[in-house]
């Protein structure tokens, strides 16, 4: 029987993992919901690859506390290649449960899709992965080593933290991480750049207390108008960010981010503009973005006839490779300070960083696994980037230099991932792991 044959005959069973893993409510925050959820589904993880043939598959505890499923499955020639394989297991929590269409936690199948938290990120991913090793069976010329870690969405950090004094244990010449996707549902693709980030929280104070509007304003400074004002200067008139010394002018190279597709896949309301002065790809994936998450001050609702004495912001900026995250938080500091106006005193808290990810794509692995795409799709892979970041990317590539790293899964736009209503095409599920198949199958012939 063919691979394709394999795993078409494999999706019920790939359906019934995935409904049981969405069933367990693995959000890493026990003050949303109990750390025995990300327990079951490490262990439901553990269980699943130990039946594939990882027989030594354990739990390691990570420097956050949360647990990564760590295992082997040597083949019989000692001198293939290793392939390491990651997912997480760990969720983002549901938001408004009001605003699903279907329980978060209860894989539903509306319009053939999958709908669940973490049916696509990265429960999909993980399925995917036992879907492709079913359907290989014993027939697996590579050794295999596995990664699947229950932290990644809380970004605390723990398998960054265990990585390097680990480098042994995960060591390999290819790693698959799949936590990313296609750039739709059926054009196979490689993410092969990440943007890196800065988060800030920056604080305006300029009076003591409230003092009444009609008495004071006008000659009082304002916090709110004061930050209000600052942050207007962080994008132009044409929606670039325009943060002082950082590059926005930089161009994307691979495949296009077509902008009626974009559109469609951001839920743009109508009549609104895209952003920039650039191509879609080149505002998502070469160019500064800053973002303004959240903002302290009066609610409309209860809100005073008085001059704010303070007010923050909480600030996403996201930077392409070619920016360190060290410049970009010195550049978007130095910009703040020197737009605030009227002497008003200004704190600026980093919260976290990251750096951005390039990915080397001259090796074996990028040639069999656009192969393996070729033969799965009937198409071309195509070079994509991705705005969000994977700061273990940027571990694994210094950990291992000599690794190529290869950015794949099942999460294209329509997935709506850390959104209500996050679903899977079971045909990307099917797809996927049929690339991955296909890849174990030939990437020790490819390398020669």
């Amino acid at each position: 029987m063919e691979l394709r044959d394999r795993v078409a005959g494999l999706m019920e069973h790939a359906r019934t993992d995935l409904a049981e893993l969405v069933a367990i409510q693995s959000v890493a925050d026990p003050r949303q919901y109990p750390p025995e959820e990300c327990a079951r589904a490490a262990q439901w993880v553990l269980d699943a690859f130990a039946a594939v043939g990882f027989g030594d598959a354990r739990l390691a505890e990570t420097a956050d506390g949360s647990q990564a499923v760590v295992g082997s499955r040597p083949c019989a020639d000692p001198d293939a290649p290793t392939v390491l394989l990651y997912a997480h297991y760990d969720v983002q929590p549901p938001l408004d449960e009001q605003a699903w269409r279907t329980p978060p936690f209860a894989l539903t199948e509306v319009n053939d899709r999958w709908y669940g938290r973490g049916s696509a990120d990265c429960k999909g991913n993980i399925v995917m992965h036992l879907t492709a090793l079913r359907a290989l069976g014993d027939d697996i010329p590579v050794n295999l080593k596995l990664v699947v870690e229950g932290s990644e969405e809380q970004g605390t950090g723990g398998l960054e933290a265990f990585v390097p004094p680990n480098a042994e244990l995960l060591r390999a010449d290819t790693i698959l991480v799949c936590d990313t996707g296609n750039a739709s549902v059926g054009v196979p693709a490689a993410t092969v750049s990440l943007r890196g980030l800065v988060n800030v929280v920056v604080s305006v104070e300029a009076l003591a207390s409230e003092i009444h509007s009609g008495m004071f304003g006008g000659a009082a400074p304002d916090a709110l108008a004061a930050l209000v004002a600052m942050l207007a200067t962080l994008r132009d008139g044409a929606g670039n960010t325009v943060v002082t010394g950082l590059d926005n002018e930089q161009e994307w190279s691979g495949e296009p981010y077509p902008p009626e597709q974009f559109r469609t896949d951001a839920g743009m309301a109508e009549g609104t503009s895209l952003l920039g002065d650039g191509s879609v790809s080149d505002m998502l994936w070469a160019r500064p973005a800053v973002t303004i998450l959240g903002i302290d001050c009066p609610p409309v609702i209860g809100s005073a006839a008085a001059v704010s004495p303070k007010a923050r912001a909480r600030l996403n900026l996201r930077i392409p490779p070619g920016t360190t995250p060290d410049e970009a938080d010195k550049a978007l500091r130095e910009h703040l300070l020197a737009a605030a106006p009227w002497g008003v005193h200004v704190t600026i808290d980093t919260e976290a960083t990251g750096s951005p990810f390039r990915a080397a794509t001259d090796g074996p692995a990028y040639g069999a696994m656009a192969t393996a795409m070729q033969e799965a799709y009937g198409r071309p892979m195509a070079m994509l980037g991705q705005g969000g970041s994977i700061p273990l990317c940027n571990v694994f590539g210094e950990t291992y230099p000599d690794a190529e790293l290869f950015l794949m899964g099942v999460e294209e736009p329509q997935a709506l991932i850390h959104a209500p209503n996050e679903s899977v095409d079971p045909s990307e599920i099917a797809n996927m792991a049929l690339v991955e198949a296909l890849f174990l199958q030939r990437y020790s012939a490819a390398r020669g």
